[in-house]
């Protein structure tokens, strides 16, 4: 009488249920870098647009607000410039993922082993490559022209920006998966909410001598929290209450963000 032999399964043939996050970030973020790599234009145009902007709009700021800024113009208004970079880099990262589920890229990510988690943190963090080469590009043509670096608090900057841009990156794929069938209004959405955010934080323009109402609004906008941190971290205070409330401000954001979006990148597929 033969006997029914059950073939055994290797550890080699199953394949893990929890894969590593930070690798699979690592591959995602690899992925989401290629293209810009292979063609830089886009990166090479955001790098000179701050700097567009720093000449032309810093002169006036000069003009008619210099001697009344701590620390002189460039002071306030570079560490300015690289929050409103990331702002415009990382709320507009959703129009990419738009761009996958019209090519189908986006069910294939699906179907592969990475977490979902992955695929939301990785596309965010890639975000945060051109912006720090544009910010490393602002300081070293800034520093001539007046502008005082002070290095640690420059870092820390920099990281507080990454952290923030996560947070944000991930609200805009949120928005993007909610609006796929939609695309138009991603872009209302994000205009809607990008110019109030701007205005109501002190990034251009003062808001000591605006009226109450916007004073007021700022309390509640988290941008202007991270606009005081960046300008205390680059004249070099990094134990100031405003670094900590920019702190604050950016955990909400990141945390925020990556529920709300790793929520929606696990309904992606619907």
């Amino acid at each position: 009488m033969s006997t029914l032999t059950v073939p055994t399964v290797t550890h080699q043939a199953v394949r893990p249920m929890n894969r590593n996050l930070f690798r699979d970030t690592a591959i995602v973020m690899r992925r989401e870098l290629k293209p810009v790599l292979r063609d830089p234009f886009s990166l090479i145009f955001g790098m000179i647009q701050p700097l567009v902007f720093l000449a032309l709009f810093g002169p006036l700021l000069a003009g008619s607000l210099g001697g009344s800024l701590d620390g002189g113009v460039w002071q306030w208004f570079v560490p300015a410039i690289l929050v409103m970079t990331t702002l415009f880099g990382t709320s507009t990262t959703g129009s990419n993922l738009l761009f996958e589920f019209q090519t189908g890229a986006h069910e294939r990510m699906l179907v592969t082993p990475l977490s979902r988690s992955s695929l939301l943190i990785g596309r965010a963090l890639k975000e945060m490559v051109p912006l720090f080469g544009q910010a490393v590009i602002v300081i070293a043509v800034m520093t001539p022209f007046g502008f005082d670096l002070h290095l640690g608090g420059a870092i820390v900057g920099l990281v507080l920006l990454a952290v923030f841009g996560v947070g944000l990156g991930s609200f805009s794929y949120a928005l993007a998966i909610a609006v796929r069938k939609q695309e138009w209004m991603f872009w209302v959405v994000q205009q809607t909410f990008l110019f109030p955010l701007m205005i109501l934080s002190g990034m251009l323009l003062p808001l000591e001598t605006g009226p109450e109402w916007m004073r007021v609004a700022s309390k509640f906008n988290p941008l202007s929290y991270l606009v005081d941190a960046e300008r205390t971290l680059f004249a070099g205070d990094l134990t100031s209450t405003a670094v900590l409330w920019g702190w604050l401000a950016a955990l909400v954001t990141v945390a925020l963000g990556l529920t709300v979006g790793i929520r929606m990148m696990l309904r992606s597929a619907d």
